[in-house]
Protein backbone atom coordinates (compact mmCIF):
# COMPACT_ATOMS: atom_id res chain seq x y z
CA UNK A 1 0.00 0.00 0.00
CA UNK A 2 2.81 2.50 0.83
CA UNK A 3 4.93 1.16 -2.41
CA UNK A 4 1.30 2.51 -4.05
CA UNK A 5 1.28 5.57 -3.28
CA UNK A 6 4.68 6.27 -3.57
CA UNK A 7 4.94 5.48 -6.91
CA UNK A 8 1.50 7.12 -7.33
CA UNK A 9 3.08 10.64 -5.44
CA UNK A 10 6.42 10.35 -7.92
CA UNK A 11 3.72 9.86 -11.16
CA UNK A 12 1.93 13.32 -10.05
CA UNK A 13 5.43 14.93 -9.29
CA UNK A 14 7.04 14.10 -12.71
CA UNK A 15 3.40 14.53 -14.59
CA UNK A 16 2.76 18.13 -12.63
CA UNK A 17 2.10 21.15 -14.69
CA UNK A 18 3.14 23.74 -11.62
CA UNK A 19 4.87 24.19 -8.73
CA UNK A 20 1.39 23.90 -6.63
CA UNK A 21 0.88 20.89 -8.11
CA UNK A 22 4.54 19.20 -7.91
CA UNK A 23 4.94 20.78 -4.04
CA UNK A 24 1.74 18.82 -3.12
CA UNK A 25 2.80 15.44 -4.86
CA UNK A 26 6.45 16.18 -2.90
CA UNK A 27 4.81 16.55 0.42
CA UNK A 28 2.64 13.53 -0.03
CA UNK A 29 5.55 11.80 -0.90
CA UNK A 30 7.40 13.00 2.11
CA UNK A 31 4.23 11.81 4.39
CA UNK A 32 3.93 8.51 2.79
CA UNK A 33 7.58 7.41 3.44
CA UNK A 34 7.97 9.05 6.46
CA UNK A 35 10.34 11.43 5.67
CA UNK A 36 7.97 13.86 8.05
CA UNK A 37 8.87 12.31 11.12
CA UNK A 38 12.36 13.46 9.71
CA UNK A 39 11.57 16.73 9.57
CA UNK A 40 9.59 16.86 12.45
CA UNK A 41 12.66 16.01 14.57
CA UNK A 42 15.26 18.15 15.95
CA UNK A 43 17.87 15.70 15.74
CA UNK A 44 20.62 16.01 12.76
CA UNK A 45 24.58 15.16 12.45
CA UNK A 46 24.56 18.35 9.80
CA UNK A 47 23.32 21.41 12.07
CA UNK A 48 23.91 22.40 15.84
CA UNK A 49 19.98 21.86 16.49
CA UNK A 50 20.67 22.30 19.90
CA UNK A 51 22.10 25.23 19.71
CA UNK A 52 19.18 26.46 17.00
CA UNK A 53 16.50 25.34 19.72
CA UNK A 54 17.98 27.25 22.20
CA UNK A 55 18.27 30.48 19.92
CA UNK A 56 14.88 29.90 18.83
CA UNK A 57 13.66 29.95 22.65
CA UNK A 58 15.35 32.84 23.28
CA UNK A 59 14.00 34.87 20.16
CA UNK A 60 10.35 33.85 20.89
CA UNK A 61 10.42 34.98 24.61
CA UNK A 62 12.33 38.69 24.14
CA UNK A 63 8.99 38.44 21.10
CA UNK A 64 6.17 37.42 23.47
CA UNK A 65 7.43 39.45 26.45
CA UNK A 66 7.73 42.61 24.08
CA UNK A 67 11.33 43.06 25.54
CA UNK A 68 12.50 45.14 22.15
CA UNK A 69 15.80 45.91 23.84
CA UNK A 70 16.67 42.28 24.20
CA UNK A 71 15.48 41.23 21.14
CA UNK A 72 17.42 43.22 19.11
CA UNK A 73 20.45 42.10 21.31
CA UNK A 74 19.26 38.66 20.52
CA UNK A 75 19.53 39.55 16.91
CA UNK A 76 23.04 41.32 16.73
CA UNK A 77 24.85 38.29 18.74
CA UNK A 78 23.35 35.80 15.77
CA UNK A 79 22.41 37.02 12.64
CA UNK A 80 24.55 35.39 9.82
CA UNK A 81 24.49 32.99 7.25
CA UNK A 82 24.85 29.77 7.81
CA UNK A 83 24.19 29.58 11.64
CA UNK A 84 24.97 26.85 13.32
CA UNK A 85 25.35 24.78 10.25
CA UNK A 86 21.58 25.29 9.39
CA UNK A 87 22.97 26.14 5.58
CA UNK A 88 24.27 22.34 5.28
CA UNK A 89 22.92 21.30 1.73
CA UNK A 90 22.47 18.03 2.93
CA UNK A 91 19.80 18.70 5.17
CA UNK A 92 18.08 19.22 1.78
CA UNK A 93 18.46 16.18 0.38
CA UNK A 94 16.42 13.55 2.72
CA UNK A 95 13.08 15.21 1.90
CA UNK A 96 11.49 15.98 -1.40
CA UNK A 97 9.72 19.14 0.13
CA UNK A 98 11.29 21.05 2.76
CA UNK A 99 13.69 20.29 5.39
CA UNK A 100 13.91 20.37 9.21
CA UNK A 101 10.64 22.41 10.77
CA UNK A 102 13.02 23.75 13.48
CA UNK A 103 15.22 25.22 10.58
CA UNK A 104 11.62 26.86 9.19
CA UNK A 105 10.54 27.83 12.03
CA UNK A 106 14.24 29.86 13.28
CA UNK A 107 14.45 31.34 10.16
CA UNK A 108 10.37 32.67 9.94
CA UNK A 109 11.50 33.87 14.03
CA UNK A 110 14.17 35.91 12.84
CA UNK A 111 12.31 37.38 9.54
CA UNK A 112 9.03 37.72 12.18
CA UNK A 113 11.62 39.65 14.22
CA UNK A 114 13.01 42.23 11.53
CA UNK A 115 9.99 42.95 10.74
CA UNK A 116 8.55 43.84 14.21
CA UNK A 117 11.89 45.73 15.31
CA UNK A 118 11.13 47.75 11.52
CA UNK A 119 7.98 48.49 12.58
CA UNK A 120 6.02 51.26 14.24
CA UNK A 121 5.01 48.76 16.98
CA UNK A 122 8.67 49.16 18.04
CA UNK A 123 9.07 53.27 19.68
CA UNK A 124 11.60 52.94 22.18
CA UNK A 125 14.22 52.85 19.81
CA UNK A 126 15.40 55.17 17.94
CA UNK A 127 15.20 55.41 14.11
CA UNK A 128 18.96 55.93 13.81
CA UNK A 129 19.66 52.63 15.96
CA UNK A 130 17.63 50.41 13.84
CA UNK A 131 18.95 51.79 11.00
CA UNK A 132 22.48 51.20 11.90
CA UNK A 133 21.29 47.98 12.84
CA UNK A 134 20.03 46.87 9.52
CA UNK A 135 22.58 47.80 7.91
CA UNK A 136 25.18 46.32 9.89
CA UNK A 137 22.87 42.93 9.71
CA UNK A 138 22.92 42.98 6.05
CA UNK A 139 26.91 43.20 5.92
CA UNK A 140 26.88 40.48 7.93
CA UNK A 141 24.65 38.16 6.80
CA UNK A 142 25.26 38.93 2.83
CA UNK A 143 23.13 39.09 -0.16
CA UNK A 144 22.08 36.13 -2.80
CA UNK A 145 22.72 36.53 -6.47
CA UNK A 146 21.79 34.60 -9.51
CA UNK A 147 24.16 33.39 -11.83
CA UNK A 148 23.81 32.08 -15.21
CA UNK A 149 26.37 30.10 -17.04
CA UNK A 150 27.02 30.76 -21.31
CA UNK A 151 24.72 27.93 -23.14
CA UNK A 152 24.65 28.46 -26.48
CA UNK A 153 20.53 27.69 -27.57
CA UNK A 154 20.13 25.85 -24.21
CA UNK A 155 19.64 29.55 -22.90
CA UNK A 156 16.21 28.95 -22.68
CA UNK A 157 16.94 26.27 -19.71
CA UNK A 158 17.96 29.66 -18.18
CA UNK A 159 14.22 31.20 -18.77
CA UNK A 160 12.67 28.17 -16.96
CA UNK A 161 14.90 28.92 -14.26
CA UNK A 162 13.89 31.95 -13.96
CA UNK A 163 10.24 31.29 -14.38
CA UNK A 164 10.24 29.09 -11.90
CA UNK A 165 11.80 31.43 -9.35
CA UNK A 166 10.05 34.15 -10.24
CA UNK A 167 6.90 32.67 -9.70
CA UNK A 168 7.56 32.40 -6.29
CA UNK A 169 9.24 35.76 -5.66
CA UNK A 170 12.32 34.24 -5.60
CA UNK A 171 14.46 35.81 -7.79
CA UNK A 172 17.30 37.35 -6.46
CA UNK A 173 17.91 41.40 -7.46
CA UNK A 174 21.38 41.05 -8.45
CA UNK A 175 22.03 38.75 -11.27
CA UNK A 176 24.93 37.70 -13.56
CA UNK A 177 25.50 36.18 -16.63
CA UNK A 178 27.66 34.69 -19.29
CA UNK A 179 27.44 34.66 -23.01
CA UNK A 180 23.95 33.29 -23.37
CA UNK A 181 23.28 33.95 -19.60
CA UNK A 182 23.86 37.41 -20.26
CA UNK A 183 20.94 37.80 -22.88
CA UNK A 184 18.75 36.02 -19.88
CA UNK A 185 19.77 38.48 -17.55
CA UNK A 186 19.82 41.47 -19.94
CA UNK A 187 15.88 40.47 -20.72
CA UNK A 188 14.72 40.45 -17.10
CA UNK A 189 16.63 43.51 -16.31
CA UNK A 190 15.68 46.14 -18.87
CA UNK A 191 11.88 45.23 -18.35
CA UNK A 192 9.50 45.68 -15.36
CA UNK A 193 7.46 43.24 -12.97
CA UNK A 194 4.39 43.46 -15.02
CA UNK A 195 6.10 42.93 -18.73
CA UNK A 196 8.40 39.73 -17.59
CA UNK A 197 5.56 37.06 -17.61
CA UNK A 198 5.44 37.82 -21.47
CA UNK A 199 8.93 36.32 -22.18
CA UNK A 200 8.26 33.10 -20.48
CA UNK A 201 5.98 32.03 -23.53
CA UNK A 202 7.73 30.55 -26.22
CA UNK A 203 5.93 32.22 -28.90
CA UNK A 204 7.03 35.64 -27.75
CA UNK A 205 10.32 34.60 -27.83
CA UNK A 206 10.44 33.94 -31.73
CA UNK A 207 8.42 36.86 -33.11
CA UNK A 208 10.17 39.46 -34.97
CA UNK A 209 12.83 36.72 -36.03
CA UNK A 210 14.11 36.75 -31.89
CA UNK A 211 14.60 33.38 -32.02
CA UNK A 212 17.15 33.91 -34.68
CA UNK A 213 19.08 36.51 -32.01
CA UNK A 214 18.21 33.97 -28.75
CA UNK A 215 19.65 30.72 -30.32
CA UNK A 216 22.47 32.34 -32.24
CA UNK A 217 23.62 34.46 -29.10
CA UNK A 218 25.06 32.22 -26.69
CA UNK A 219 28.03 30.54 -28.66
CA UNK A 220 28.89 33.16 -31.49
CA UNK A 221 25.44 34.61 -32.41
CA UNK A 222 25.52 32.27 -35.47
CA UNK A 223 22.29 31.90 -37.46
CA UNK A 224 20.31 29.46 -38.77
CA UNK A 225 22.19 25.93 -39.48
CA UNK A 226 25.66 27.75 -38.83
CA UNK A 227 27.49 24.43 -38.60
CA UNK A 228 25.79 22.98 -41.88
CA UNK A 229 27.05 25.63 -44.38
CA UNK A 230 24.18 28.20 -43.87
CA UNK A 231 25.31 31.70 -43.73
CA UNK A 232 26.31 33.46 -40.71
CA UNK A 233 24.09 36.54 -39.35
CA UNK A 234 26.00 39.85 -40.36
CA UNK A 235 26.07 42.33 -37.29
CA UNK A 236 24.07 44.85 -38.79
CA UNK A 237 21.19 41.82 -39.27
CA UNK A 238 22.07 40.97 -35.31
CA UNK A 239 21.95 44.63 -33.77
CA UNK A 240 18.49 45.55 -35.84
CA UNK A 241 16.84 42.27 -35.10
CA UNK A 242 18.02 42.83 -30.86
CA UNK A 243 15.97 45.72 -30.40
CA UNK A 244 13.02 43.93 -30.54
CA UNK A 245 13.87 42.20 -27.76
CA UNK A 246 16.40 44.58 -25.59
CA UNK A 247 15.51 48.42 -24.76
CA UNK A 248 18.11 50.40 -25.77
CA UNK A 249 19.33 51.77 -22.01
CA UNK A 250 22.40 51.58 -19.83
CA UNK A 251 23.57 49.72 -17.20
CA UNK A 252 22.25 52.48 -14.91
CA UNK A 253 19.28 53.10 -16.38
CA UNK A 254 18.30 49.55 -17.04
CA UNK A 255 18.81 49.94 -12.93
CA UNK A 256 16.34 52.82 -12.14
CA UNK A 257 14.04 51.63 -14.46
CA UNK A 258 13.76 47.83 -12.21
CA UNK A 259 15.90 48.19 -9.26
CA UNK A 260 17.76 45.08 -10.75
CA UNK A 261 21.29 44.73 -10.38
CA UNK A 262 22.61 43.29 -13.86
CA UNK A 263 26.46 41.96 -14.11
CA UNK A 264 27.41 41.04 -17.70
CA UNK A 265 30.82 38.91 -18.12
CA UNK A 266 33.27 40.19 -20.61
CA UNK A 267 36.64 39.04 -22.06
CA UNK A 268 39.48 40.91 -23.62
CA UNK A 269 40.39 40.60 -27.63
CA UNK A 270 43.92 41.77 -26.80
CA UNK A 271 46.55 39.79 -24.94
CA UNK A 272 47.43 41.55 -21.39
CA UNK A 273 44.69 43.01 -20.64
CA UNK A 274 41.71 41.62 -18.18
CA UNK A 275 38.43 40.55 -18.25
CA UNK A 276 35.22 43.33 -17.16
CA UNK A 277 32.13 42.45 -15.41
CA UNK A 278 29.74 45.83 -16.63
CA UNK A 279 27.18 47.04 -14.30
CA UNK A 280 25.55 49.78 -13.06
CA UNK A 281 28.45 49.96 -10.35
CA UNK A 282 31.64 50.24 -12.53
CA UNK A 283 30.27 51.05 -15.98
CA UNK A 284 26.85 52.75 -15.57
CA UNK A 285 26.90 54.13 -18.63
CA UNK A 286 27.47 51.13 -21.25
CA UNK A 287 24.97 50.30 -23.36
CA UNK A 288 23.92 46.60 -22.58
CA UNK A 289 22.80 45.79 -25.99
CA UNK A 290 26.59 45.71 -27.08
CA UNK A 291 27.34 44.67 -23.41
CA UNK A 292 25.61 41.22 -24.56
CA UNK A 293 26.97 41.22 -27.99
CA UNK A 294 30.64 41.25 -26.72
CA UNK A 295 29.31 38.77 -23.95
CA UNK A 296 28.47 36.19 -26.57
CA UNK A 297 31.73 36.57 -29.11
CA UNK A 298 32.88 33.62 -29.04
CA UNK A 299 36.78 33.89 -30.35
CA UNK A 300 37.54 32.57 -33.41
CA UNK A 301 33.92 32.38 -34.11
CA UNK A 302 32.61 35.86 -34.41
CA UNK A 303 34.82 39.39 -34.80
CA UNK A 304 35.24 40.85 -31.57
CA UNK A 305 32.80 43.99 -30.30
CA UNK A 306 33.68 47.63 -29.00
CA UNK A 307 31.46 48.39 -26.17
CA UNK A 308 29.34 51.77 -26.55
CA UNK A 309 28.56 54.16 -24.07
CA UNK A 310 26.25 57.23 -22.97
CA UNK A 311 28.26 60.56 -22.66
CA UNK A 312 27.89 63.62 -20.70
CA UNK A 313 25.85 65.04 -23.37
CA UNK A 314 23.63 62.09 -24.53
CA UNK A 315 25.19 60.84 -27.22
CA UNK A 316 26.16 57.43 -27.91
CA UNK A 317 30.39 56.89 -27.99
CA UNK A 318 32.43 54.03 -27.99
CA UNK A 319 33.31 52.97 -24.85
CA UNK A 320 37.39 51.98 -24.63
CA UNK A 321 37.39 52.70 -28.35
CA UNK A 322 40.96 50.81 -28.61
CA UNK A 323 40.03 47.69 -26.55
CA UNK A 324 37.48 45.22 -28.01
CA UNK A 325 35.89 42.31 -26.11
CA UNK A 326 35.03 38.49 -26.72
CA UNK A 327 32.56 35.88 -24.82
CA UNK A 328 32.79 36.67 -20.74
CA UNK A 329 32.35 32.75 -20.04
CA UNK A 330 35.86 32.13 -21.16
CA UNK A 331 37.35 33.76 -18.15
CA UNK A 332 34.55 34.49 -15.90
CA UNK A 333 31.50 32.13 -16.50
CA UNK A 334 30.63 32.85 -12.86
CA UNK A 335 31.96 35.71 -11.50
CA UNK A 336 31.33 34.51 -7.98
CA UNK A 337 34.04 37.01 -6.43
CA UNK A 338 33.35 40.34 -8.02
CA UNK A 339 29.76 39.57 -7.35
CA UNK A 340 31.38 39.79 -3.65
CA UNK A 341 33.15 42.36 -3.50
CA UNK A 342 30.70 44.56 -4.74
CA UNK A 343 27.81 43.57 -3.48
CA UNK A 344 28.55 41.79 -0.30
CA UNK A 345 27.38 38.77 -1.88
CA UNK A 346 27.75 35.62 -0.51
CA UNK A 347 25.27 33.01 -1.40
CA UNK A 348 25.14 31.86 -5.47
CA UNK A 349 22.22 30.40 -6.97
CA UNK A 350 23.61 29.10 -10.29
CA UNK A 351 21.56 28.35 -13.60
CA UNK A 352 23.95 25.47 -15.20
CA UNK A 353 23.81 25.71 -18.46
CA UNK A 354 27.13 25.33 -20.40
CA UNK A 355 26.99 22.40 -22.84
CA UNK A 356 30.90 22.15 -22.04
CA UNK A 357 30.29 21.70 -18.70
CA UNK A 358 27.23 20.21 -17.27
CA UNK A 359 28.10 16.80 -18.98
CA UNK A 360 30.61 16.90 -16.02
CA UNK A 361 29.11 19.11 -13.12
CA UNK A 362 27.67 17.57 -10.31
CA UNK A 363 26.96 19.24 -7.24
CA UNK A 364 29.62 18.69 -5.39
CA UNK A 365 28.52 20.77 -2.07
CA UNK A 366 26.26 18.85 -1.33
CA UNK A 367 27.42 15.08 -2.80
CA UNK A 368 29.52 13.12 -0.69
CA UNK A 369 29.70 9.22 -2.00
CA UNK A 370 32.41 7.22 -3.60
CA UNK A 371 31.52 7.83 -6.94
CA UNK A 372 31.36 11.57 -6.81
CA UNK A 373 34.86 11.49 -4.66
CA UNK A 374 36.49 9.26 -7.73
CA UNK A 375 35.43 11.42 -10.14
CA UNK A 376 36.50 14.60 -8.05
CA UNK A 377 39.74 13.52 -7.48
CA UNK A 378 39.99 12.89 -11.52
CA UNK A 379 38.82 16.09 -12.23
CA UNK A 380 41.55 17.52 -10.17
CA UNK A 381 44.14 15.66 -11.41
CA UNK A 382 43.50 16.55 -15.02
CA UNK A 383 43.40 19.89 -14.44
CA UNK A 384 46.99 20.07 -12.70
CA UNK A 385 48.39 17.54 -15.19
CA UNK A 386 46.78 20.03 -18.16
CA UNK A 387 48.09 23.13 -16.26
CA UNK A 388 51.45 21.74 -16.03
CA UNK A 389 51.95 20.66 -19.14
CA UNK A 390 51.02 23.88 -20.68
CA UNK A 391 53.11 25.69 -18.14
CA UNK A 392 55.98 23.45 -19.68
CA UNK A 393 54.73 24.16 -23.33
CA UNK A 394 54.90 28.10 -22.81
CA UNK A 395 57.70 28.89 -24.27
CA UNK A 396 57.65 26.91 -27.56
CA UNK A 397 53.99 27.82 -27.80
CA UNK A 398 54.80 31.41 -27.35
CA UNK A 399 56.44 30.82 -31.37
CA UNK A 400 53.07 30.12 -32.49
CA UNK A 401 50.00 32.79 -31.33
CA UNK A 402 47.11 30.42 -32.88
CA UNK A 403 48.12 27.72 -30.39
CA UNK A 404 49.14 29.71 -27.40
CA UNK A 405 45.98 31.67 -27.34
CA UNK A 406 43.94 28.30 -27.90
CA UNK A 407 45.99 27.01 -25.38
CA UNK A 408 45.81 29.54 -22.61
CA UNK A 409 41.54 29.49 -23.03
CA UNK A 410 42.18 26.27 -22.09
CA UNK A 411 43.50 27.04 -18.87
CA UNK A 412 40.83 29.67 -18.19
CA UNK A 413 38.22 27.59 -18.93
CA UNK A 414 39.05 24.15 -17.09
CA UNK A 415 40.19 26.31 -13.62
CA UNK A 416 36.84 27.94 -13.22
CA UNK A 417 34.70 26.95 -10.54
CA UNK A 418 31.15 26.45 -12.00
CA UNK A 419 29.27 25.75 -9.29
CA UNK A 420 27.52 27.62 -6.16
CA UNK A 421 25.41 27.40 -2.83
CA UNK A 422 22.61 26.11 -4.63
CA UNK A 423 23.05 24.63 -8.05
CA UNK A 424 20.41 24.45 -10.83
CA UNK A 425 22.29 22.16 -13.37
CA UNK A 426 21.07 20.69 -16.62
CA UNK A 427 20.38 17.37 -17.41
CA UNK A 428 22.21 15.93 -20.19
CA UNK A 429 20.94 16.61 -23.48
CA UNK A 430 21.92 14.30 -26.73
CA UNK A 431 21.25 17.14 -28.99
CA UNK A 432 24.14 17.48 -31.88
CA UNK A 433 26.42 20.84 -31.94
CA UNK A 434 24.87 21.82 -34.77
CA UNK A 435 21.71 22.02 -32.96
CA UNK A 436 23.24 23.84 -29.92
CA UNK A 437 24.33 26.09 -32.25
CA UNK A 438 21.22 26.88 -34.45
CA UNK A 439 17.77 28.23 -34.06
CA UNK A 440 15.31 26.04 -32.22
CA UNK A 441 11.67 25.55 -32.93
CA UNK A 442 8.53 26.70 -30.90
CA UNK A 443 8.20 23.22 -29.32
CA UNK A 444 11.97 23.16 -28.91
CA UNK A 445 12.24 26.16 -26.92
CA UNK A 446 8.89 25.37 -25.06
CA UNK A 447 11.23 21.98 -23.61
CA UNK A 448 13.91 23.56 -22.65
CA UNK A 449 12.07 26.56 -20.85
CA UNK A 450 10.05 23.67 -19.20
CA UNK A 451 13.34 21.39 -18.38
CA UNK A 452 14.23 24.77 -16.64
CA UNK A 453 11.24 24.93 -14.41
CA UNK A 454 10.84 21.66 -13.43
CA UNK A 455 14.98 21.33 -12.30
CA UNK A 456 14.59 24.16 -10.30
CA UNK A 457 11.14 22.94 -8.69
CA UNK A 458 13.40 20.76 -6.06
CA UNK A 459 15.47 23.56 -5.05
CA UNK A 460 12.57 26.18 -4.68
CA UNK A 461 12.26 25.44 -0.98
CA UNK A 462 16.24 25.50 -0.45
CA UNK A 463 16.49 28.98 -2.32
CA UNK A 464 13.23 30.12 -0.30
CA UNK A 465 14.79 29.27 3.10
CA UNK A 466 18.06 30.35 2.54
CA UNK A 467 16.79 33.52 0.75
CA UNK A 468 14.03 34.65 2.90
CA UNK A 469 16.26 36.60 5.82
CA UNK A 470 18.11 38.66 3.30
CA UNK A 471 15.09 39.55 1.05
CA UNK A 472 13.63 40.66 3.99
CA UNK A 473 16.97 42.71 5.00
CA UNK A 474 16.80 44.21 1.92
CA UNK A 475 13.41 44.96 1.82
CA UNK A 476 13.75 46.76 4.91
CA UNK A 477 16.27 49.06 4.35
CA UNK A 478 15.15 50.15 1.06
CA UNK A 479 12.24 51.57 3.04
CA UNK A 480 14.22 52.82 5.43
CA UNK A 481 16.91 54.42 2.74
CA UNK A 482 13.64 55.85 1.34
CA UNK A 483 12.58 57.34 4.22
CA UNK A 484 15.74 58.72 4.99
CA UNK A 485 16.10 60.40 1.49
CA UNK A 486 12.62 61.69 1.96
CA UNK A 487 13.29 63.56 5.48
CA UNK A 488 16.78 64.46 3.89
CA UNK A 489 15.04 66.25 0.91
CA UNK A 490 12.31 68.21 3.08
CA UNK A 491 15.05 69.73 5.56
CA UNK A 492 16.76 70.98 2.17
CA UNK A 493 13.41 72.07 1.06
CA UNK A 494 12.55 74.17 4.80
CA UNK A 495 15.93 75.59 4.61
CA UNK A 496 15.45 76.84 0.61
CA UNK A 497 11.74 78.37 1.48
Amino acid sequence: MILNTTLKMEKAMAQAENYSDWSDAAAAHDRSTGVDEWKASDESKHFDHISIRRRLKRLSKFRKTQNNAGLLYALNEGIHGNMDGMGNGRLHQKAKFGTKQLIQDYVDAIVDALEYLASDKVDDILFEEKLDFFRRAQHCYGRSAFLMSGSGAFLYFHMGVVKALWSEGLLPQIMSGSSGGSVVGALISTHVDEEIPSFFAPENLVSDHAEDILASRGLGLLGEGALGGAKRLKIEEIRSRINNLIPDLTFQEAYELTGRHLNVSVAPAEKHQTSRLLNAIASPNVYIREAVMASCAVPGVYPPVTLAAKDHKGARKPYLPNRKWVDGSVTHDLPSKRLARLYGVNHHIVSQANPLITPFATDVKQQRNPVTAIRNATTSTMKAWLNANIEIMQRPLSYFPRLNSIANMTLSVINQDYTGDINIIRPTMFWSPAKILSNLSVEEIAELIQLGERTTWPKIEMVRTQSKISQTLERILFDYETELALDHAAVMNRQIA
